[in-house]
């Protein structure tokens, strides 16, 4: 049975990584956060982040920070409402972070706050991570189910007609109703005469 308290932690970690999970974007096919919001998170400005990167370039290849192009940061400005105060008037690009990028400047920023809050970055990769594949399964389940239905199409097509025919009126019929005998034509037969006893 969990303690009250061990409850608080695990919902104040949820909202946490729900936080950190809101500030993920993605750019170039990548999931990645901004320095900005990732100095934010780790308790630094933004100057000592990037600072940190620069001093530690050894630690920090293509496929963990990459710099944002302009036109990549205008679509995001108009993608994402931004206040001035916060990403505006920037003197240079910034900086994206991938999932192992932020990993590595909490070990370089190495404060007690960006360590604690890099286990968070983590869990909110590992979400999203995981809401994608859940998406894709859905839609694989989805594809399946479409073409499950496309081919029952033509099966019930099939029996719609099979039932139609069934019931549609048979065609009138111009023979005669009665009894004829075999190989006499009905004007020439001669009626039978009924016997007397």
């Amino acid at each position: 049975m969990t303690s009250s308290f061990e409850s608080i932690m695990t919902s104040t970690a949820l909202i946490l990584t729900r936080k950190v999970g809101s500030k993920i974007i993605v750019l170039r096919n990548q999931k990645v956060i901004l320095d900005s919001d990732l100095a934010e998170l780790y308790g630094v400005s933004v100057k000592q982040l990037n600072q940190q990167v620069k001093r530690n370039r050894d630690r920090f290849p293509s496929d963990f920070v990459f710099t944002v192009t302009s036109a990549e940061y205008k679509n995001l400005r108009s993608q994402i409402v931004t206040s001035t105060s916060k990403h505006g008037g920037r003197r240079y690009l910034p900086h994206a972070f991938t999932e192992h990028g932020a990993i590595m400047a909490a070990t370089v920023l190495n404060s007690k706050r960006a360590i604690e809050m890099s286990v968070f970055v983590v869990r909110a990769f590992v979400r999203m991570r995981e809401a994608i594949l859940d998406n894709q399964r859905i839609a694989a389940k989805l594809d399946e189910l479409e073409s499950r239905i496309e081919s029952h199409d033509g099966s019930i097509n099939e029996l719609v007609e099979a039932v139609r025919e069934l019931i549609a009126p048979l065609p009138a019929n111009s023979r005669r109703i009665g009894f004829e005998l075999p190989g006499a034509d009905a004007k020439s037969a001669k009626p039978l005469k009924a016997r007397r006893r």
